[in-house]
């Protein structure tokens, strides 16, 4: 947007293009080293046609996705430890979105995630790393959207902005755009219950287990 901005500014001055106004476009490599690697060219046309099973609500993908760093860390602790992509991917989707403005800590990072201690630890670590250096509040790119408490903005990267008139509501029923906003308020506030209520499941299946080692304990003395 700034370098449009200055070359559209340029030419209204000029009445012609400036060498050194030009918009920045970014280059396209053909020989790329790993694409037999992603691509080895093995295909063959199978006898049915091809389809996709629909996600389910129980089988939702992350909304991270591993970079080239993430892949040389992940390569490395599988040395260690028992690690996939997507159970990388799963777990720091599941702390990012746990996340605010403030990182969640070691502890409750424990109580995110339904893994081995040794591998949160590690994976936490590499993450608090990571969300240090990058420039953003996230390390899930999100859409910027005008915001919903109905101010106007002149920010050019908006990327969708909300429509004035009211949505489109089925007439025979008596829905309507705050109704709707509700429901899904409602949704959320249930899925974020369902989440503390695991949450306090594995916390009283932790002291159950303490209970009973500490009564083992007492037993061997």
């Amino acid at each position: 947007e700034h370098h449009r901005q200055r070359a559209i500014s340029a030419q209204q001055v000029y009445g012609e293009k400036r060498d050194n106004m030009v918009i920045p476009v970014p280059e396209a490599e053909s020989n790329i080293a790993y694409y037999e690697s992603i691509y080895p060219g093995e295909f063959k046309m199978p006898k049915q046609l091809i389809h996709i099973q629909p996600f389910s609500l129980d089988a939702e993908q992350p909304d991270y996705d591993l970079d080239s760093e993430d892949e040389i860390f992940v390569n490395k602790l599988k040395k260690r430890m028992d690690i996939s992509p997507l159970q990388f991917e799963e777990m720091i989707d599941r702390l990012e979105k746990g996340s605010g403005q403030q990182p969640v800590s070691l502890q409750e990072a424990k109580l995110l995630l339904k893994e081995d201690d040794e591998l949160i630890r590690e994976v936490y670590e590499y993450w608090i790393k990571k969300r240090k250096n990058c420039r953003g509040p996230s390390l899930i790119p999100a859409v910027k959207q005008e915001k919903r408490d109905g101010s106007s903005t002149n920010d050019p990267y908006v990327a969708f902005r909300r429509r004035t008139e009211k949505m489109q509501t089925r007439k025979n029923r008596k829905n309507d755009e705050a109704s709707y906003e509700k429901m899904l308020k409602l949704r959320r506030d249930l899925s974020r219950a369902v989440t503390i209520l695991e949450m306090i499941k594995r916390r009283e299946k932790s002291k159950r287990e303490l209970l009973h080692l500490t009564l083992e304990i007492m037993e061997k003395r």
